[in-house]
């Protein structure tokens, strides 16, 4: 399953998913519900989830918070490095997170009419400790499927994986098994954002797809976000090239990978098994 990250965060972003979806090239979308674009996309889930599960990309790293806890905490959210060193100290402030966790999920649905597939994390924070209590408390009211970030293959750099792994994502492997909620075994897609073969990559990738299936994340988006001064334009733009080009459906075919669904079925959703279109 390929899942597009950041959905709301720009218009230019939500239609370059929107393609993507439509072509058979992405299994899943994740929504940023403080987004600029989320409001004004938001309606497009409910058709978009008849082709591709639909989730909530929980924020804490871009942006301001939704909920009035949190925000008397924190004016803007911290970067990625001040809320890794927060959660490893014990120093978040766990019940405004749980509270921001609902006012996030209250804005993905209230906007779109529909409840999230499942859940992940923006910059993986969902595994940290102190916010992966929150989400799998969540989660398992729902009996959702979580984003797994507890083993991560691929031609990403190993000090990267180790810490993606180690900064929550084993143990929050181990409370999903717990559970028994829905998970990835593996988890694709990370990478630098500088490497500029982006097929190269893939081909890495699809390479290390186990039989039990994997996840792999993607930030498709337009050439146009090089205006708006997001750091990672430039990536967004070899990604959405690559993943709508008939290279990318050579690439599974020669892989022997098919994209489809890899957790139980969602209400209202109709998968759509598919060599890339």
């Amino acid at each position: 399953m390929v899942c597009a990250d950041d959905y709301g965060l720009s218009r230019g972003i939500d239609e370059v998913i929107d393609r993507l979806v439509g072509a058979g090239r992405l299994g899943a979308l994740s929504c940023i519900t403080q987004g600029p674009a989320w409001q004004q996309d938001a309606h497009r889930v409910a058709s978009l989830r008849q082709q591709a599960r639909v989730g909530l990309h929980f924020n804490l790293t871009e942006g301001q918070p939704l909920s009035a806890s949190l925000r008397q905490r924190w004016a803007r959210f911290p970067a990625l490095g001040p809320l890794l060193l927060k959660a490893h100290l014990g120093a978040l402030p766990r019940a405004a997170i749980e509270d921001e966790l609902q006012a996030q999920v209250a804005a993905f649905e209230d906007a779109s009419g529909c409840r999230p597939d499942f859940i992940d994390g923006h910059q993986h924070v969902h595994h940290l400790p102190g916010v992966r209590q929150a989400v799998l408390r969540w989660a398992a009211h729902r009996q959702l499927p979580v984003r797994s970030t507890a083993r991560v293959a691929g031609p990403a750099s190993a000090f990267k994986a180790r810490v993606i792994e180690h900064s929550g994502g084993r143990a929050l492997a181990r409370a999903l098994a717990v559970r028994s909620l829905p998970h990835n075994p593996v988890l694709l897609g990370a990478y630098d954002f500088v490497q500029a073969d982006y097929r190269s990559l893939m081909q890495a990738w699809l390479a290390q797809v186990p039989a039990a299936g994997a996840l792999l994340f993607c930030h498709p988006g337009p050439a146009a976000s090089l205006a708006t001064g997001d750091v990672i334009a430039a990536a967004r733009e070899r990604e959405a090239a690559y993943l709508g080009s008939d290279a990318f459906a050579q690439d599974l075919a020669d892989a022997g990978v098919q994209l489809g669904p890899i957790w139980p079925q969602a209400a209202g959703f109709s998968p759509r098994t598919t060599s890339a279109g």
